[in-house]
């Protein structure tokens, strides 16, 4: 699976920092080492497990012996899931040197072969036992094809077959989860590093001493222990939604589902206009035998048509209102007599973690459920969220927008009902809501402001949607790089890299002089002492690659590396390495001096539905009624644009018209902030604070080609003051319109906003 390029940066970042940290670590208790650290902190939805996956891979390249990785997580349903996608699924081609276990399932044949990685998979169940001597758990227990030794201590020694030791790496997905006693039973296998993944940056007790001493004599600040992931790059990348409505419902359960399922189906609509390949999904969270408006208890011996607990009256209402039941899921312990069975098309999933497969294989649009399902499940067609919170219990809101914060396909759409997440909360007491939004604005707001967030309290069945449909049918031209100019020198450039096959020389590093602890004859003695170590080898290809996936991503498509001088393996330091690099930054100088980013006049996608907010402006023009989230500069340029006549509208971020960019020096987009359409042009307006007009200026401002006959799209800035063209303020008032002329930038300076905006339209 391709990597986005803030995902190589953050698995980078924590391999060299582990590279670095290994040449001379701490030397600890009883012939050990102070393990490496690192928490990886990122929101659900950035990509963790495929940024750990690449850094293990990463980690495995640079080092001496094969490492041995022990891979845990909390629950079952997630180790199931990450077992599958490293054996069979989605991210098989990033780890290509493991092999791939359940921790209980490695023997010691598994341990002393070093050919490959050795990556063992488990739930922290299988380690969490305070007696290992009479424990119940088979991780201690000894196997009778294991010689004897428990595989506990075969991980302890995990010697190959030359007796050298390999490196022990433990990764701990959701780490806030890591328990002191867990953390300890980890420490007495000596690991080598201990990766943690989390939202958050909390740290067991039993690792506090450790961190101490690495910030101590390490010289270490807390940012050097956390690899954090940019919010504002996962949102931009298209990796979760962007929007996020929340619903306060003082109605009956009902009313709620009834708008939900209203909102479904508008969705399901836009998405069958933009033909996307996928289709909403609904989630119904709910206490699981609890009557409603009571702390009763539901009975079991009644007939089905008369059951109250919640999941039942919700599927009952979903089916009222015209759902298919064989599109239902009901996930929870719900009870039911022999004597007063369910419906055969009651899709009923009560047995917890060993019923998630067969739940999956149904591939179910709307799911009922309560908290069991809230670790593990991730489904990015999942649109929309009904959370029953009348019912007294502790379940947070929050936790149930991270399950529907993934976005289908990893981008965002034309349409702004494919990029929000919708949540219904129902809830006696105005004050609950309240405190709900209270709780969502300390956690989503502070941490990611870069999803917009809209609330509203529903008293009665009347809706209040966030987003506002356009009064004219619209649409924007497509824009796409074409590279067909850069394809010969680019497959000549692949033609003539050298093949390192044979070489036995370029081909090998100077190694790294890494620090050990030697035992002193049959004392306790230690000797701190150094060595020079080798690195495993790579493919060439895997180096290109990873070069190419940092400097221009979509350059590798026109790079045919089949050939089997690709397959030459080479220490990732080592000449041929720094080669291989050098060419791709080659290749990727030719793919931006190429190409040419053009529009297809004919090729066009229609403009949908806008997000507003409370605060949002009206306007008589525009190709929607109302936006919002303007600054003062934009809000008087909206207005100067409205009183004009023209159409136009405000692009959102991340929205409408996006223009590729290629020099690779920041974002691989350009969002303008306003569009405008004349008779003979579409034009792309873009306000500019004093600060970027340097940078953008050189970057965004550009002439478009045209594949085809059609309006020409053209790009125009407007800054507040007035500028020289060595963009020199030249007069603190007035305004600048800076343009494209003859392949030149050109300011031109205006008197008022007025003048400014008429420049920009009928220039």
């Amino acid at each position: 699976m391709e990597l986005m390029k803030f995902q190589i940066q953050a698995s980078e970042q924590i391999a060299d920092r582990y590279s670095e940290y290994r040449k001379e670590p701490l030397p600890g208790l009883g012939g050990k080492f102070v393990p490496f650290y690192q928490n990886l902190s990122a929101i659900t939805g950035a990509g963790k497990t495929l940024i750990l996956a690449d850094c293990i891979e990463q980690i495995r390249a640079c080092s001496a012996t094969q490492p041995v990785v022990l891979w845990l997580s909390k629950g079952k349903v997630i180790v199931s899931q990450t077992l599958e996608n490293f054996t069979s699924g989605k991210y098989v081609e990033n780890i290509p040197d493991f092999q791939v276990k359940p921790l209980l399932e490695c023997k010691e044949r598994d341990l002393l072969d070093d050919s490959r990685g050795l990556l063992l998979i488990a739930t922290v169940g299988k380690i969490n036992q305070k007696d290992k001597a009479d424990g119940d758990r088979r991780v201690f227990q000894t196997g009778f094809d294991q010689a004897n030794r428990s595989l506990w201590e075969m991980l302890k020694t995990r010697k190959n077959y030359r007796g050298a030791t390999r490196d022990l790496i433990i990764v701990y997905d959701e780490g806030h989860n890591l328990s002191d006693q867990q953390t300890k039973l980890l420490l007495d296998l000596n690991p080598a590093a201990l990766i943690a993944a989390s939202a958050t940056t909390k740290v067991p007790k039993e690792l506090e001493w450790y961190i101490a001493r690495l910030k101590k004599e390490k010289n270490l600040k807390d940012s050097d222990l956390i690899t954090a992931v940019s919010n504002q790059q996962v949102v931009k990348s298209g990796l979760i939604k962007k929007l996020i409505s929340i619903g306060g419902y003082m109605t009956p359960m009902e009313i709620a589902i009834h708008n939900l399922l209203e909102d479904f189906r508008e969705v399901e609509q836009s998405a069958r206009d933009l033909a996307c390949d996928f289709r909403p999904k609904a989630i119904y969270v709910s206490d699981t035998n609890m009557l409603l408006k009571t702390s009763e208890v539901d009975d079991p011996l009644t007939p089905f048509e008369e059951r109250k607990a919640r999941p039942i009256k919700i599927w009952k209402h979903l089916v009222h209102e015209g759902v298919d039941p064989r599109e239902i899921a009901v996930y929870c312990n719900l009870k039911f007599d022999r004597r007063f069975p369910k419906p055969l098309n009651f899709n009923l999933f009560n047995g917890g973690d060993n019923d998630y497969e067969a739940f999956l294989a149904g591939n179910y649009r709307h799911i009922i459920f309560n908290q069991s399902l809230q670790e593990g499940w991730d489904d990015p067609s999942c649109y929309f969220a009904y959370i029953d919170k009348d019912m007294g219990s502790n379940t947070q809101v929050t936790q149930v927008i991270g399950r529907v914060l993934r976005q289908p396909k990893a981008r965002h759409y034309a349409d702004d009902k494919l990029n929000m997440a919708n949540f219904y909360v129902k809830t006696d007491e105005k004050d609950v809501f309240k405190s709900i939004i209270e709780e969502i604005r300390k956690t989503i707001s502070i941490d990611i402001p870069e999803i917009a967030i809209s609330y509203h309290i529903a008293k009665n069945s009347g809706k209040n949607r966030p987003t506002i449909q356009p009064k004219i049918e619209v649409e924007i031209p497509d824009i796409v790089v074409n590279s067909e100019k850069a394809m010969p020198e680019i497959k000549d450039a692949i033609a003539k890299m050298i093949d390192y096959s044979d070489d036995t020389n370029n081909t090998v590093g100077a190694g790294e002089r890494i620090q050990v602890i030697a035992e002193i004859g049959n004392d306790c003695g230690e000797e701190i002492g150094y060595k020079t170590q080798h690195s495993n080898r790579v493919t060439a290809r895997w180096i290109f690659k990873r070069e190419m996936s940092k400097l221009a991503k979509n350059a590798i498509t026109l790079c045919d590396i089949s050939a089997k001088k690709f397959d030459a393996l080479i220490e990732y330091n080592s000449n041929a390495a720094l080669y291989i690099k050098d060419e791709a930054k080659k290749i990727a100088d030719i793919y931006r001096r190429n190409s040419v980013i053009m529009q297809n006049p004919l090729d066009t996608t229609p403009v949908g539905e806008v997000f507003v907010t409370e605060n949002s402006k009206s306007f008589c023009h525009a190709v929607h009624p109302q936006y919002s989230d303007f600054n003062i500069f934009e809000l008087e340029f909206a207005r100067e644009l409205d009183s004009r006549g023209v159409l136009w509208m405000r692009n959102p971020v991340n929205g409408f018209l996006k223009i590729p960019l290629l020099d690779g020096k920041g974002t691989d987009t350009f969002n303008p902030d306003f569009i405008v359409w004349t008779e003979s042009e579409i034009l792309a307006l873009d306000t500019k604070g004093s600060h970027l007009i340097a940078e953008d200026s050189s970057r965004k401002l550009f002439y478009i080609e045209k594949a085809c006959e059609g309006k020409e799209l053209s790009v125009r800035f407007v800054s507040e003051k007035k500028y020289n063209e060595r963009q020199e303020v030249i007069d603190t008032s007035g305004y600048t319109v800076w343009m494209v002329k003859q392949g030149r930038i050109c300011p031109i300076t205006c008197s008022s906003l007025k003048d400014a905006v008429d420049l920009c339209i009928y220039k």
